[in-house]
């Protein structure tokens, strides 16, 4: 029988297993369109009045591209994500009638729109299956999404309208007053335990990048692209690893550095920061810091970096930002640096502590039978049957899980170890006939509320961990 305090720390680890499915799919809503969001971006960086190249003629495009195009898009795919192609049909025809009565570029309105679109086709689709007579099924496919399409677009004309364009001009009142005020760094008290609790993408997707491609619009550039994605703080978290962490820390710091600056893959830095808790405060100070910094240079980007690598920062620079943007980014990363570097040199015997248990663990590893199949402490590895597939799988399926599936596959082959498909998902997205399921602890919630009666293998880093090492000593055995 559970205990009142497992049942509130299960029903915690529940919720916030949903909102990180929520961040999910709000990415995935975003992440396949990310191409046309960047286009628009250059647009504006180079043919607005105060872009690179002023083009009067070329500038016209800016107003209804993100009006128009952008919105449907979102709308589309995530209704498509819901409802198949009818799902994207009926997300488009609703998202038009909110962009019509509006006065804002929709983005949030579409992500609403687009998957209630999608909730409402395929609801009416099963409750009319096997009813459709033989021959009668082009019609009532065809009348189905036009007489429902018709009544949605009214609905999203009239009333889901106006009510998303009011809560959007509230919450962009509210933080805009707390720009005025100076008070904007305060976010990240916000931001930074949001992230490393995978809800980057909710906080993202969700609130800035919506707020910062409106204020773009307006003033050819917003900060708001920058309070959660800079690069920095991140940095100097890692380089304090790098140089003041325990031994596994300073063999794996360096490569995440690379990852996460040039390669934007913010969830390699995740597990130092959960290893020691307290490392968090460096990453607040960096990126509150770095929001001071922006501001005081009055700096901003055109579109949102993503991923949020320094490269996808410099491209995505507007004319006369660079050096604000720049001195953001390093202000961060040497805040972030010198604050984690006093916890951890402070924290130093835990550190030692720590890197004994390592060896422990390396040690009992090594002295498993060959017989051995325990991995973790899944039910399903006692009869775990030959592995053909191996999915890894995060938030979105293209940042930490692509990097983990492709460090493991190159492991195997070089283990001469053929056969085994190995391959990155979204949680969501995972294939039923996976054999093992690789996520972060802090997904295994989230990853069991699909699939429960999998085998799942929890880490707490995709490249290097001690339980991905375990599973390749053991594909090597059999």
């Amino acid at each position: 029988m559970e205990t009142p305090m497992q049942e509130t720390s299960g029903s915690k680890s529940s919720l916030r297993a949903k909102i990180q499915a929520m961040g999910g799919f709000l990415t995935n809503m975003v992440l396949p369109n990310i191409g046309a969001f960047i286009a628009w971006g250059l647009l504006t960086a180079l043919f607005i009045p105060t872009g690179w190249i002023p083009n009067e003629y070329l500038a016209e495009l800016v107003g209804p591209t993100i009006t128009y195009l952008l919105p449907l898009l979102l709308a589309y795919t995530g209704g498509r994500m819901v409802g198949g192609q009818r799902g994207a049909v009926m997300g488009s025809i609703g998202a038009i009638g909110l962009i019509i009565g509006s006065d804002i570029p929709m983005f949030l309105g579409a992500m609403v729109i687009g998957p209630l679109g999608g909730w409402i086709i395929k609801r009416f689709d099963k409750l009319l299956e096997n009813k459709i007579r033989a021959g009668f099924e082009m019609v009532v496919n065809n009348f189905s999404i036009g007489i429902l399409g018709f009544f949605l677009l009214l609905l999203s004309y009239t009333v889901i309208g106006p009510i998303i364009q009011a809560a959007n001009e509230a919450v962009t009142v509210a933080i805009e007053a707390l720009v005025a005020t100076g008070f904007l760094p305060l976010l990240s008290l916000i931001n930074e335990p949001a992230k490393v609790l995978f809800l980057n993408n909710v906080i993202d997707q969700g609130i800035y990048y919506p707020l910062g491609m409106q204020q773009t619009l307006e003033a050819g550039k917003s900060i708001y692209f920058t309070v959660a994605s800079n690069p920095g703080p991140g940095l100097g978290l890692l380089l304090a690893y790098t140089f003041f962490g325990n031994k596994i820390a300073r063999r794996t710091a360096p490569g995440a550095i690379i990852i996460h600056f040039l390669g934007g893959i913010h969830e390699l830095y995740f597990p130092y920061v959960l290893m020691k808790p307290l490392t968090i405060l460096g990453m607040i100070a960096g990126a509150m810091s770095g929001i001071a910094t922006f501001q005081l240079f009055d700096a901003g980007l055109v579109a949102g970096p993503s991923p949020g690598s320094i490269f996808a920062y410099l491209a995505l620079t507007p004319r006369g930002n660079f050096v604000g943007i720049i001195a953001g980014v390093v202000v961060a990363t040497i805040v972030s640096f010198l604050v984690t570097s006093l916890i951890l040199k402070l924290d130093r015997k835990s550190d030692d502590d720590e890197d004994a248990l390592n060896k422990s663990m390396e040690k009992s590893k090594t002295m498993k039978s060959e017989g051995k199949q325990v991995l973790n402490d899944s039910p399903a590895a006692a009869d775990r049957k030959a592995v053909n597939k191996i999915s890894f799988a995060c938030d979105a399926g293209a940042g930490s899980s692509a990097l983990g599936a492709t460090t493991f596959r190159k492991k195997l082959q070089k283990a001469n170890i053929e056969g085994i498909e190995v391959k990155h998902y979204r949680i969501e997205d995972v294939p039923e006939d996976s054999d093992i399921i690789v996520v972060h602890k802090n997904l295994l919630d989230r990853a069991r509320l699909s699939f429960e009666n999998h085998e799942i293998i929890t880490i707490d880093n995709y490249i290097g961990d001690p339980k991905l090492e375990e599973l390749l000593d053991e594909l090597k055995e059999r």
